[in-house]
């Protein structure tokens, strides 16, 4: 595949940086190695070396949807994409869906939710900051996803416009606050997402989940750890990407579960606690 102007690459230099760029006649980079022509990419396969003022060769690469991820601009912490594939995953989002997300952030889980949504599905993200909008909204339209996500200012428990939708994925520092919001706008069967980095955020999430006919429900932490490889040394890196957030998922129901020994609950037209009041005054 022949590369062209207004083609994003990935740059790859001899000391195995790496740049997300857009290339176009008379464009150039600055780097540390020498100064970049882009335009001398034009026309050249995706793999291939164009050479800095100072005659070193970068490599020209074909972005992948992680690198597209992990080279947004960043006002805010992003969602990884280990994180973002197993999201993807989990609430089976596939072409044609449609997808809300709360907590746009700098978009890059937007990026994904896009991508796995495309052809002919549609993702609604909405943010409460004005500045985070903008700028996950730029980051998206430059991953080339522009038509496919939708931006809206509004708070979390103020509610969604959507409504019968596939998923709805929280990225919120109170995830209780969209549940309400994602249980009237999901359809029957639909699956939800929440990230939360501590203990008690799940815990309080899980609960109001249930509360609100969620069910099928499993949180799991994502680890990665890369492996350094050179013959008769290989090894674990030192470092890895560890902990970035819990994972909470469930599925709307519409009835509960039961056996057939199991009695259907009648609703009481009793307040809670009447029964029991007057259980104690006829002790009395």
């Amino acid at each position: 595949m022949d590369i062209k102007s207004g083609d994003t690459v990935l740059i790859y230099t001899p000391d195995k940086k790496t740049y997300l760029v857009t290339v176009s006649e008379g464009k150039r980079m600055s780097t540390h190695l020498g100064e970049l022509s882009l335009g001398d990419a034009i026309g050249l396969e995706y793999g291939s070396a164009i050479y800095s003022s100072l005659k070193h060769s970068f490599l020209v690469l074909e972005p992948t949807l992680e690198d597209r991820m992990m080279k947004v601009k960043r006002f805010t912490q992003i969602i990884y994409p280990k994180d973002a594939a197993i999201i993807i995953m989990n609430t089976g989002i596939k072409s044609g869906m449609r997808i809300i997300e709360c907590g746009a952030g700098s978009g890059s889980l937007t990026i994904a939710l896009a991508n796995a949504a495309a052809p002919g599905g549609k993702v609604y993200t909405y943010d409460r900051s004005e500045r985070f909008l903008e700028n996950a909204k730029r980051n998206v339209e430059a991953a080339g996803y522009g038509d496919t996500v939708e931006f809206k200012l509004r708070e979390a428990g103020d509610g969604f416009d959507e409504t019968g939708v596939d998923v709805v994925v929280l990225d919120l520092p109170s995830p209780w606050d969209g549940i309400p919001a994602a249980a009237r706008a999901l359809r029957g069967g639909g699956r939800i997402a929440s990230l939360s980095p501590t203990y008690n955020q799940i815990e309080k999430a899980a609960g109001v989940l249930e509360s609100h006919g969620f069910v099928f429900m499993e949180t799991v932490e994502v680890l990665v750890r890369n492996i350094r490889v050179a013959y008769g040394k290989t090894r674990p890196e030192e470092r890895m990407v560890s902990h970035t957030g819990f994972l909470t998922f469930g599925r709307k129901a519409l009835a509960k579960a039961r056996t057939v020994t199991e009695e259907p609950e009648v609703e009481s037209e009793e307040p809670v606690g009447a029964a029991e009041e007057a259980g104690d005054k006829a002790e009395e």
